[in-house]
């Protein structure tokens, strides 16, 4: 059995899964890179290695339940355990709602949101029996929602509700786990992938090569790490906004200005008006206001 704590990465053979594990496994963790196909993956571990860590490559797919309890069972059988979890698979499927098809709409929920759940899922069964069993478990699961998640996006009702379920999921699934002793994060990162560079373009035209630093994928692999670390055991239930160097907390909804219906419809109707003027803003993607 290796002394060496085991992380499981899906998405992990491009861009911030690649990012995660590769800082991962310089940390010290034996990883489980998970892509589908052989060749990210692969090539990934093949760096991992190169580097003297130790990585094994898997293509499970993370939308299929007992696919992913295969991926935990690999991470067991090959490493002796299960430390880390970090859920980043995803896909993209832009269109306007009017236009989106049902495919579009399913595919982009079954890789982010049952994703999540499904390699969740199989390692949280995997702790909770651990830490009944009367072992010491000092795990952590990572998911990924988005900006667009937490504040809206024009063309990605898709992603933007799978991402927005997955802050969700987050929360309740760090109040779960707390007394397994395991903690429970997510991270909204902005980085510059081969999946938001398409995008980045439209918005932004050619991307300069300081452009490109700002958004190094490195820069939200850094809080990963950190959050997978020996000392992060009372850290859990929070969002990390994350674009490049800055880090925010996406605190989420708040319930403010409250009041008590009245009788008469007119009155109410001048009452909710009224709150809404005196509610704070929304977040947005334009500022990202809290």
């Amino acid at each position: 059995m290796s002394a060496l704590r085991t992380a499981v990465v899906t998405g992990g053979g491009r861009g911030l899964g690649r990012a995660y594990s590769m800082l991962l496994a310089a940390a010290g963790h034996a990883v489980v890179v998970n892509d589908l196909g052989d060749g990210p993956a692969a090539d990934v571990v093949a760096e991992i290695r190169a580097a003297g860590g130790t990585a094994v490559a898997s293509d499970h797919d993370v939308t299929d339940f007992a696919a992913t309890a295969g991926l935990i069972e690999l991470a067991e059988e090959r490493f002796g355990g299960l430390d880390v979890v970090v859920a980043n698979a995803g896909i993209l499927r832009d269109r306007t709602l009017a236009s989106m098809t049902e495919a579009e709409w399913d595919d982009v929920i079954a890789v982010h949101l049952k994703g999540t759940f499904t390699v969740a899922h199989h390692a949280a069964a995997r702790w909770r029996a651990r830490a009944k069993a009367g072992e010491a478990v000092d795990g952590r699961l990572i998911t990924t929602t988005s900006a667009s998640g937490l504040y809206g996006n024009i063309g990605q009702s898709n992603y933007a509700a799978a991402k927005a379920g997955i802050a969700a999921f987050t929360l309740v699934a760090s109040q779960e786990l707390r007394p397994y002793g395991v903690t429970a994060n997510c991270v909204a990162p902005s980085a510059l992938t081969r999946l938001t560079e398409a995008p980045l373009r439209r918005f932004e035209g050619e991307i300069t090569d300081r452009r490109r630093e700002e958004l190094d994928p490195h820069w939200v692999a850094r809080v990963v790490a950190w959050l997978c670390g020996p000392d992060t055991r009372d850290v859990t239930g929070h969002v990390f906004d994350i674009r490049g160097r800055q880090v925010g907390i996406a605190s989420g909804w708040h319930l403010q200005p409250t009041f008590t219906q009245p009788d008469d419809p007119d009155e109410l109707g001048r009452a909710l008006r009224a709150a809404i003027a005196a509610a704070p803003p929304a977040a947005d993607m334009e500022g990202r206001r809290t």
